[in-house]
């Protein structure tokens, strides 16, 4: 029979082991699962600022893990070797349990926890979850960075087990996101939601032609000031990747302008990628 799964907007309505859009679901005997449950794909320890958090235990470590799959299709992942990608990817088995236990031995190297990254944390909610929960109940800390796009209840559930997000804001127009197989809505909710409850910064990556005219910036900067003039803004330059290659770079000129637009709305912009 079939089953939804009732992660995020799309709500895939699976036959029996059909997976989602994300690849990493599936329905087994009418029920949705993960299929990406303890598959890590990547893991390195990285400094915090990398992820990008800058106003967030800055000069600190923090163990970096991903998996596999990602409930939007943009044409530029940086990460779309793991992030586009189903169970067949190369994983190392990481229980929970084990997960922290490697994070707590790097603690004398300056880690602070863990960060949830690399694909889209969110589609292997359930391990993101139960690893979380452990991380907290050991002293570490809980880091994620994510697209957002998560239906509300499972959001809600989640954010008391998180220290610091950093969340992808890619546009600030319904027609890029769909283009992106996303939901502009949805990821406000997302920024709204967690800017109340935990440290949290934002991410928008500058792609020519697509997001870069100066009043969508400043729609973007005017809203999130709305919910927070104090919330951080990254705004990053595009580099050709996946199935973007033909475009140019984002102008570096073109960056710096844009940034200057946020901060007539936010305290604090940063640039990345210049």
């Amino acid at each position: 029979m079939k089953a939804a799964c009732p992660l995020c907007f799309h709500h895939c309505r699976l036959e029996p082991g059909q997976s989602g859009l994300c690849r990493a679901r599936t329905n087994q005997n009418g029920k949705i699962i993960s299929l990406s449950y303890g598959k890590i794909t990547s893991l390195a320890l990285d400094p915090i600022e990398k992820k990008p958090l800058r106003r967030f235990h800055p000069g600190s470590q923090i163990l970096s893990v991903g998996s596999f799959g990602c409930n939007l299709s943009c044409p530029f992942c940086q990460n779309h070797e793991i992030a586009a990608a189903g169970p067949q990817v190369p994983a190392r088995d990481f229980s929970p349990d084990q997960l922290v236990e490697l994070a707590c031995s790097l603690l004398g190297r300056g880690n602070i926890g863990i960060a949830y990254t690399y694909n889209e944390p969110l589609v292997g909610y359930e391990y993101l979850m139960d690893t979380a929960r452990l991380a907290r109940e050991a002293g570490l800390l809980n880091v994620l960075v994510s697209n957002g796009t998560l239906e509300e209840i499972p959001f809600l559930d989640l954010l008391p087990l998180l220290d610091a997000l950093n969340l992808d804001l890619k546009g600030f127009t319904p027609d890029w996101y769909r283009a992106l197989g996303g939901d502009l809505e949805t990821v406000k909710r997302s920024i709204r939601l967690a800017a109340a409850r935990c440290h949290l910064e934002v991410t928008t990556l500058i792609v020519p032609g697509c997001n870069d005219r100066e009043e969508e910036m400043d729609a973007l900067a005017r809203w999130l000031a709305g919910v927070d003039p104090e919330i951080p803004l990254h705004i990053s330059r595009f580099f050709p990747r996946y199935r973007m290659t033909e475009l140019s770079p984002t102008p570096v000129e073109k960056v710096y302008r844009l940034a200057d637009i946020a901060r007539q709305h936010l305290r604090y912009v940063y640039t990345g990628n210049c």
